[in-house]
């Protein structure tokens, strides 16, 4: 099909490839991602008041996210391990919706980009809030993950709509 963009990761046979990016140059690169947590009241006012038991519930989410976003490559099969220069997760209580709001960035000079990173960063965070707060409130909702910019490499600068 013309103008359709190919899948990078399959080889001509279909056969799983990771993207050999070499001759790539090394350019800077950033992404945001982010992620919402729905849970209930009593779940949210634990976490406000830092009434839970497992202690800091937002800065342990925060701590996750980091250090999920320098796994990736250890999560994600196909993808290459970045020397990243910058992992922030930033966590936003909404008591008006009954929601944590993740927004996560990612930053590298570097052959590929860091898309992955950011999405990996606020999935892990929205799941380790879950994993606290289970107990509480075990119909929590993990949504609207979604890659919300990335900045740098060949297809340059892209947000979301």
């Amino acid at each position: 099909m013309t103008g359709m963009k190919e899948l990078t990761h399959i080889d001509s046979q279909g056969n799983a490839n990771m993207v050999d990016v070499t001759e790539k140059a090394v350019t800077e690169r950033e992404a945001r991602a982010e992620a919402f947590v729905y849970m209930t009241k009593d779940a949210l006012d634990l976490i406000v008041s830092r009434g839970h038991k497992k202690g800091d519930v937002l800065g342990i989410a925060q701590l996750a996210g980091i250090q999920a976003a320098k796994r990736t490559s250890d999560l994600i099969p196909l993808c290459h391990p970045l020397m990243l220069t910058s992992v922030k997760v930033h966590l936003e209580v909404d008591e008006l919706q009954q929601r944590i709001r993740i927004e996560s960035r990612c930053k590298l000079a570097g052959q590929t980009g860091v898309e992955m990173e950011a999405l990996t960063a606020a999935s892990v965070a929205a799941l380790t809030l879950y994993d606290m707060c289970k107990a509480v409130d075990k119909g929590m909702r993990i949504e609207g993950i979604r890659l919300l910019e990335k900045i740098g490499g060949k297809s340059g600068h892209w947000t979301a709509p």
